[in-house]
């Protein structure tokens, strides 16, 4: 399996694809996320009465201009005053390398062994200890507060941020603003503008501290807007969400609450690595189905220890590299994590993160290295192929979802393959 990547250090940030939140594709999580204003929206003739826009002097695009001009009108119908307005959009400017790293982030992709040895490097994992054993004492609160345990909250922070390091310095108005006009997922960014200038209206932060990512994600553990005005909690009691301060602690707090208002289960592995017998049936690795671990064991799916794993539930066996990787027996919090981002890597990368800075063990399995990550253009070009052989994917996106699996998987059973679903370049030179 590939995923959307950009190229990143052992120490950087490790966020593989677009939150659930940031991008409504195929196998995206959905989430309720808008926080409307609880007042009414302005009638036709107060509309009219909007100022003047306050910001087209610094706009160095003329259609950028343009469109802040009609963006204040409609901001001030969602309840943002006109002062927030021009605060806000002072000295903002269209930004063109935004728009090119969002248009490019499709082809850049890693293999998920590489994604996972940079998620848990030796280096990351020692310095979420060091940030566990810094912030042991709020991590605890925060644990016995929200019912998460405080190894899989650093992970997060250690994925998204490297634990505080690389927050981010774009302008969220201005990086948000510029991919609202590019319009190309225009509707979702202004979402994110509008929510952006709630949290500065409602005094949590001003407009030049709000900082994050190019693509609008802010904070040590990299909420968006929506998420924030949603889930983002004031733990320190100080009377402001403050993800943004060098003080984690709301931050963290925050993370916890989100995944406890998914359905976080308390001593609930997100899963275990385990093995599989020979002759393994590889349709049982699907999400649909779900075992208790005895009932694995009955089928000779067994922990790297060979006994049958503990009975934290029903679980699903997942195969990210097909037969030829690792196998994990998934539970409940494996669909909490993906909540916070849908990619199998990033999910799994918290998840082992978090087991190791507890002093687990690595992962067992050996991986296919010598495999490549197909790029965006071999991923659609196997979705046209295997519809084109009579086995549709139900659309060509370059996303390698549940229906290309499927179709990948009967493809393999038409040929004798073993049918583990793994879109790998070799199977695309089979289908050339």
């Amino acid at each position: 399996m590939s995923i959307q990547a950009s190229a990143f250090g052992s120490a950087q940030t490790l966020r593989p694809v677009l939150r659930p939140a940031q991008d409504i594709t195929p196998g995206l999580s959905k989430i309720a996320l808008q926080n409307q204003a609880l007042r009414p929206k302005l009638r036709p003739s107060d509309l009219a009465a909007v100022p003047v826009p306050v910001v087209t002097k610094t706009a160095s695009d003329p259609g950028f201009a343009r469109w802040i001009s009609g963006f204040e009108r409609r901001a001030r119908a969602h309840g943002i005053r006109a002062d927030v307005l021009r605060a806000a959009f002072k000295g903002v400017r269209y930004d063109p390398d935004v728009v090119r790293r969002d248009r490019n982030q499709s082809e850049f992709t890693k293999t998920i062994w590489e994604y996972l040895d940079s998620a848990a490097s030796d280096t990351r994992i020692r310095n979420g200890k060091a940030a566990l054993r810094k912030h042991n004492r709020k991590l605890d609160a925060i644990e016995k507060r929200y019912g998460v345990e405080k190894e899989v909250v650093v992970a997060v922070w250690g994925l998204e941020s490297a634990y505080g390091e690389y927050r981010g310095s774009n302008d969220i108005v201005q990086s948000l603003a510029t991919l609202a006009y590019d319009g190309r997922r225009g509707k979702f960014f202004e979402q994110q503008l509008i929510a952006a200038l709630k949290i500065i209206q409602n005094g949590d932060t001003s407009p030049r501290n709000m900082t994050g990512s190019w693509a609008g994600a802010m904070g040590h553990t990299q909420f968006i807007p929506t998420s924030y005005l949603a889930y983002a909690v004031d733990f320190t009691g100080d009377g402001k969400r403050d993800i943004w301060s060098d003080d984690p602690s709301d931050a963290l707090a925050s993370t916890a609450a989100y995944l406890a208002r998914f359905g976080w289960v308390k001593g609930q592995p997100w899963g275990v690595e385990v093995q599989l017998p020979r002759g393994f049936n590889y349709a049982q690795a699907n999400r649909k189905t779900t075992k208790s671990p005895g009932q694995w064991a009955r089928l000779g799916v067994v922990g790297v220890n060979g006994r049958a794993v503990p009975n934290y539930g029903n679980a699903s066996i997942l195969l990210p590299a097909g037969g030829q990787g690792a196998a994990f027996m998934i539970f409940k919090n494996f669909s909490v994590i993906e909540r916070y981002n849908t990619a199998d890597a990033y999910v799994i990368g918290v998840g082992h993160l978090s087991d190791r800075i507890k002093g687990g063990p690595a992962i067992k399995a050996s991986w296919p290295r010598g495999d490549r990550a197909l790029t965006f253009s071999e991923r659609k070009e196997m979705q046209q192929r295997l519809t084109r052989a009579g086995f549709s994917t139900q659309g060509v996106d370059g996303k390698i979802g549940p229906k290309t699996i499927e179709a990948v998987r009967a493809y393999q059973r038409s040929k004798g393959l073993a049918p583990d679903g793994y879109a790998s370049l070799s199977l695309l030179k089979r289908l050339r």
